[in-house]
């Protein structure tokens, strides 16, 4: 069987996840790319580095000796991508991780009848001024939201402030920030439309609450309900995600309302990434829905935590298997999870770092591991979002306590330097 697989930078996601999962499953795998050089590096860097998260990687199937073909397309456009996929071999599985590649993907897969998401559903997750709109008028949340371009007059007087301003289609925290006055609004997208010319950015209510994560996979008809994660942030006035916990039982007032929230988004086929915020007073309301699978290193603790390989049933999913009826528990041994980042507090460049790999001297029953997500000898500028995570820590154990214990310790123990450049 045939896999297109349509991406644009590498991620581990796809290197260490869905490639290998792909040559599990014995499909002829096509990689659709506008940068096909980068891939070639990444696939041969991965020989040097082990499987993200905390269990061993499938040796017989390591990352970079996937066979895949690599094949250059400008997977932006759906036209040129439907177009390429046209001079191919028939697939029977169109697929991408990227929630910027989404629509494009769903678009290919709707033209040659293979199963895939609905082109709709995805601009309206990728587009959150779309999501609030679409919300709104089903009575499901109000969330006040206004949109602002480059010629938007200001100061902007006609919101509640605070508000958190953020691009209308952004991902990792990047540019997202909360302002406190007019001012500082105009100054803020002053600032992100230098860096952003062209797009639109919004700003929306400031929603108090503890920051939640909900991740499903649907193949349709089924939808699994996996759990979440607990999401600590760092102070304001940005949002960068600095540790998740694994949370079971999740709260159900919020189970509820993140179901009828993507069921009314017309997301309902493969995974789909769900932050939410839960507030005593207000109750649940969305952050944002990511439809893809959970990201930086998440994906891998999950399927670690639940004991199972979620990047190969994503790819059967779309391959038109159905899912079983009952989601996957926890694993025997494994009932929580932390991903905790450590995050560069200056600019400068990366001097020393732990080793990377699976730690010893943990608790009882703790597996912890440590993976760079920056080499010794890198550049660091600061972006005040995820952009800036040097390294993740990930652990898996019975006991949360000894979990928490565990991740601490190394910590505490382990180094990371950055040298500052001297004042020219």
């Amino acid at each position: 069987m045939r896999l297109y697989l349509i991406a644009s930078k590498p991620t581990d996601s796809v290197i260490f996840g869905f490639l290998p999962a792909a040559a599990r499953l014995d499909l002829d795998v096509v990689l659709l790319t506008d940068q096909p050089e980068a891939h070639r590096r990444a696939l041969a860097d991965s020989r040097r580095l082990t499987r993200p998260g905390c269990m061993p990687g499938d040796a017989g199937h390591p990352a970079g000796a996937v066979p895949v073909s690599i094949l250059t397309c400008d997977v932006w456009d759906s036209s040129e991508l439907i177009a390429t996929i046209g001079t191919l071999p028939t697939p029977d599985a169109i697929f991408s991780n990227s929630d910027r590649l989404q629509t494009q993907t769903a678009l290919a897969a709707a033209y040659f009848g293979v199963p895939g998401k609905d082109w709709r559903a995805a601009v309206r997750a990728k587009n959150k001024s779309l999501m609030r709109r679409r919300l709104a008028e089903a009575g499901i949340e109000q969330v006040a939201t206004t949109e602002i371009r480059a010629d938007t007059e200001h100061p902007i007087r006609d919101v509640a402030y605070p508000v958190v301003l953020k691009p209308a289609e952004g991902v990792a925290s990047e540019d997202v920030v909360l302002v406190s006055d007019p001012d500082d609004l105009q100054k803020r997208c002053a600032e992100i439309f230098a860096r952003r010319p062209g797009e639109t950015l919004i700003a929306e209510e400031f929603l108090p609450g503890q920051l939640h994560t909900f991740e499903t996979l649907s193949d349709g008809v089924t939808t699994w309900v996996l759990g979440g994660f607990q999401t600590r942030l760092s102070p304001p006035p940005f949002f960068i995600e600095e540790r998740l916990s694994w949370e079971a039982p999740m709260p159900g007032e919020g189970e509820d309302h993140v179901l009828r929230a993507l069921a009314e988004l017309g997301i309902a086929f493969g995974p789909c990434h769900t932050e939410y915020v839960l507030d005593t007073a207000r109750g649940p309301a969305l952050i944002e829905v990511n439809d893809r699978m959970i990201g930086d290193h998440c994906d891998f603790v999950l399927s670690d935590l639940l004991g199972i390989d979620l990047f190969e049933l994503v790819l059967r999913v779309y391959l038109g298997e159905s899912l079983p009826p009952r989601p996957p528990r926890p694993r025997d041994g494994g009932a929580h999870a932390v991903i905790d980042y450590v995050v560069a507090d200056l600019a400068g460049t990366l001097a020393t770092a732990p080793s990377p790999g699976p730690q010893m001297g943990m608790e009882p029953g703790v597996v912890l591991s440590y993976r760079p997500l920056r080499d010794i000898g890198d550049r660091i500028d600061l972006t005040h979002a995820n952009r800036d995570y040097l390294g993740v820590i990930s652990a898996i154990g019975a006991d949360p306590a000894a979990v928490d214990l565990s991740v601490a310790v190394f910590r505490a123990s382990a180094c990371w330097q950055i040298a500052e450049e001297p004042d020219s």
